[in-house]
C-alpha cells in the first residue's frame, strides 16, 4: 500500500516499521510533528514522551539503546546544542540497540533564531549522518540508519530540513519488524564507563570505527552516482539533490544520502569521471571543503571572489538557476539550454501583479502576554527575553524586549546584567515550557548568588509556539494521560526565591502594581503570569467589544496594545468583531471609557 506522507510523518512511520521501542524528544519546529505522529498513530508499540529538554531526551533514548532496543530522539538544530554533551560521550561509549538522533535544520530561519548545519556536529562527534531528500527516503533511511548503528555500535544522526520535514511525498508502506521487544542491559564497565583508563581505549576504538564507516559509506546504496553528460559533475546531498536534478538535468550527479564519514573512494571515482565539478549543498561548505582537501578542484560557494552557491538560507530552483547562469561556459557547453521550471514560469506570469503587503507576525488577539508587555511599558527597565511566541513582544508598538539569546537565557542574562551593576533594573522573561527546559537552573543561580533580578514566567499552560504541546506544568503527557502538574511558583520557592507572586495579566491594574513592587525591591522576585493561551483552549476570553464613536477621542491608547482586532481607517478607530477575543485590555487602557461589550456587559462598573 502507498500513502502520501509529510517528511515528519514518514520519519515516524520509519521508526515504527524499523521496530523502534522508545522515542523521546523536545518540540521544536520543524521537527515537532515526528513525535506527535508517533504518539498518535504508533503509541501502542512505541513508548514516547516529551522530555523537559533535548539533553534529557537524548539521554533517555541513549539509556534505552544500551539495553538493546531501537530508540530515537527528536529535536531541531538548536536543540542539538543542548544535547551536545551526551552526544560527544555516547560516540565513545557506543550503543547496543540502534540509536538515531533525528535533527531538523532550519535553513532560512523560518522559525529559529539562527541557522546551523548539523553535519558539523556529526564531524565533531565522529558519528555518521544521513540526509534523506524526500518522504520515501525518510522511511528507508531510518531503517538503514538503524542497521548501520547496530552494525558499528554507534549513534547516528538523521539530518532533516524544513523542506524535507514539511513536504509531502508518496511512500510505500511496510509491516513492522521488531528486533528486540524488551531491553536487557548486560553489565560491562570497560565498555560503558568512560573513566579515563577505559575512555582512552574508547577513543582509539572511535577512530577505528570511523575508518570502517568510511569504507562502508563508499559502498553504501544510499550514496549513488547518476552518470549523464560528463562535461559537468555535481556532488550534492539531501534536499539539494532534488533541485539539482531539476535545474541541471543534463549533469552527472553524485547524490550523498550518507554524507559523513565522507565516502572518499566514491568521491574520487566520481571526480575522475567528469571534466568539471560543482558542489551544491545547503548552508556550510561541508562537502566542498573535504573535496578540496582530497586535492580535487571544484566550484562551490564561490567562483573566484564572487559568491556562487549561497551559504545563507534555503536553496531552491530559482537560486540554482542563478548559480547555473554564473557557471563558466565550459561547465555546460554551447548546447545547454536553461530549463524552464514551473517556478520560473509562475514568476514570469505574475511579474505584472502588485507585490503583496508585508504582514509581520503579531501576538494573537486575546494573547495573555500582551498584558504583561503593556504593563512593563510603564517602567524604565531592561527586559531580557527568550525563545517563544512572546518573542514578538520586541515588535512595535509594545517594544518591550531588549535581548534574545537562547532558551533559558532570559533568566541568566538578567542575572548577568545585574552582576555588571547595570544602571537600570533588569527584568527577565521566559515561557512556562522554557522555564522547565532550562530556566530553573538560571533561577537557582540567582537565588544561590544573591541576585536581585525580577523574573517573569509567562505561563500560558502550553508550549504555544511549536503548536500547543504539553509540558511538565500542564498535567498531561504527550499521549493525553493525566500526570502531575508541576507548579512554577512552588519550584521557585524550593529554589530559594522568597518573593513570588502570581498575576492574571489581563488585569492590568494589579499586574502593574505587582511589577512596581518587584522592580522597586532590592531582592529577587519571581512573577508567574498565569493565563491559558486561548488558541490552546479553543475558547476566547470574552465576547467581542465595540467602540462608541461619540466617546472615542482617537487618542490611540488602544492602538498601542498592538492588537490585530483594533483597526484604524483614516482617523477612525474601530474593533473588527471577527478578530476581537474580548480580553478587555483595550477597555482598560481607554482614558475615556469608549469601549462597549456586544454582550451588554458593564466593562467599567469596577472602575467608577
Amino acid at each position: 500500500m502507498k500513502k502520501l506522507l509529510s517528511g515528519n510523518e514518514a520519519f515516524a512511520r520509519g521508526a515504527w516499521e524499523a521496530g523502534a521501542k522508545v522515542v523521546s524528544g523536545y518540540p521544536g519546529t520543524p521537527s515537532t510533528e515526528i513525535l506527535e505522529n508517533i504518539s498518535k498513530d504508533y503509541k501502542a508499540d512505541i513508548y514516547c514522551e516529551w522530555a523537559p529538554n533535548e539533553k534529557v531526551a537524548f539521554e533517555v533514548a541513549a539509556g534505552a539503546a544500551l539495553t538493546g532496543v531501537r530508540t530515537m530522539t527528536t529535536m531541531k538544530h538548536v536543540g542539538l546544542n543542548v544535547a551536545a554533551d551526551p552526544l560527544m560521550t555516547l560516540a565513545y561509549v557506543g550503543t547496543v540497540g540502534g540509536f538515531i538522533a533525528l535533527v531538523a535544520d532550519d535553513p532560512g530561519m523560518n522559525s529559529s533564531q539562527n541557522e546551523q548545519d548539523t553535519r558539523q556536529f556529526a564531524r565533531f562527534a565522529k558519528v555518521p549522518v544521513f540526509e534523506p531528500s524526500d518522504s520515501a527516503e525518510a522511511v528507508a533511511f531510518v531503517k538503514y540508519a538503524y542497521e548501520i548503528s547496530e552494525k558499528f555500535s554507534t549513534p547516528v544522526i538523521m539530518r532533516s530540513t524544513t523542506t524535507v520535514s514539511h513536504s509531502r511525498g508518496v511512500v510505500a508502506l511496510s509491516d513492522r519488524e521488531v528486533k528486540n521487544e524488551a531491553g536487557q542491559f548486560e553489565k560491562d564497565p570497560p565498555r560503558f564507563v568512560p573513566i579515563p583508563a577505559w575512555g582512552r581505549k574508547m577513543r582509539v576504538r572511535l577512530e577505528d570505527r570511523l575508518d570502517a564507516l568510511k569504507k562502508e559509506a563508499s559502498q553504501s546504496p544510499v550514496n549513488q552516482i547518476f552518470w549523464k553528460n560528463r562535461r559537468l559533475g555535481i556532488i550534492t546531498s539531501g534536499i539539494s539533490s532534488q533541485y539539482v536534478q531539476e535545474v541541471f538535468p543534463e549533469a552527472s550527479v553524485l547524490k550523498l544520502g550518507w554524507s559523513f564519514p565522507f565516502p572518499d573512494d566514491l568521491i574520487r571515482e566520481f571526480a575522475a569521471g567528469v571534466e568539471n565539478l560543482l558542489v551544491v549543498e545547503e548552508l556550510e561548505d561541508f562537502l566542498e571543503e573535504h573535496v578540496r582537501a582530497l586535492g580535487i578542484s571544484c566550484l562551490g560557494k564561490k567562483i573566484g571572489e564572487e559568491k556562487l552557491v549561497p551559504n545563507i538560507g534555503e536553496l531552491n530552483v530559482d537560486v540554482l538557476l542563478k548559480v547555473r547562469a554564473k557557471l563558466p561556459k565550459e561547465f555546460l557547453g554551447d548546447s545547454a539550454a536553461v530549463p524552464q521550471t514551473d517556478s520560473a514560469a509562475a514568476e514570469k506570469a505574475g511579474s505584472d501583479l502588485p507585490a503583496l503587503p508585508m504582514r509581520p507576525p503579531v501576538l494573537c488577539p486575546g494573547c495573555p502576554h500582551r498584558g504583561i508587555f503593556h504593563a512593563l511599558g510603564k517602567f524604565d527597565v531592561v527586559v531580557t527575553g527568550d525563545i517563544g511566541c512572546y518573542s514578538l513582544g520586541v515588535a512595535p508598538p509594545l517594544s518591550r524586549m531588549d535581548t534574545i539569546l537562547c532558551m533559558g537565557g532570559g533568566i541568566s542574562l538578567a542575572h548577568g546584567m545585574h552582576c555588571a551593576q547595570n544602571n537600570r533594573k533588569v527584568v527577565g522573561i521566559v515561557g512556562d515550557s522554557t522555564f522547565f527546559h532550562s530556566g530553573m537552573t538560571g533561577l537557582l543561580d540567582i537565588s544561590y548568588n544573591k541576585g536581585a533580578s525580577v523574573i517573569i514566567v509567562l505561563d500560558n499552560r502550553t508550549t504555544a509556539m511549536t503548536g500547543h504541546q504539553d509540558n511538565p506544568g500542564t498535567g498531561k503527557t504527550i499521549t493525553g494521560e493525566e500526570t502531575k502538574a508541576v507548579s512554577i511558583a512552588e519550584v521557585g520557592k524550593v529554589l530559594g526565591i522568597d518573593h513570588i507572586a502570581e498575576v492574571q495579566p489581563r488585569d492590568l491594574r494589579n499586574t502593574a502594581k505587582v511589577l512596581k513592587e518587584a522592580i522597586e525591591s532590592d531582592e529577587s522576585w519571581l512573577i508567574v503570569s498565569k493565563t491559558p493561551c486561548p488558541l490552546a483552549e479553543k475558547k476566547m476570553p470574552g465576547k467581542p467589544l465595540k467602540i462608541d464613536p461619540g466617546r472615542c477621542k482617537r487618542c490611540g491608547a488602544c492602538i498601542k496594545l498592538g492588537c490585530p482586532g483594533i483597526e484604524k481607517s483614516g482617523d477612525i478607530i474601530h474593533v473588527n468583531p471577527l478578530l476581537c477575543a474580548g480580553c478587555t485590555l483595550c477597555a482598560q487602557v481607554c482614558p475615556v471609557k469608549a469601549f462597549e461589550s456586544t454582550a451588554g456587559e458593564d466593562l467599567y462598573g469596577n472602575n467608577k
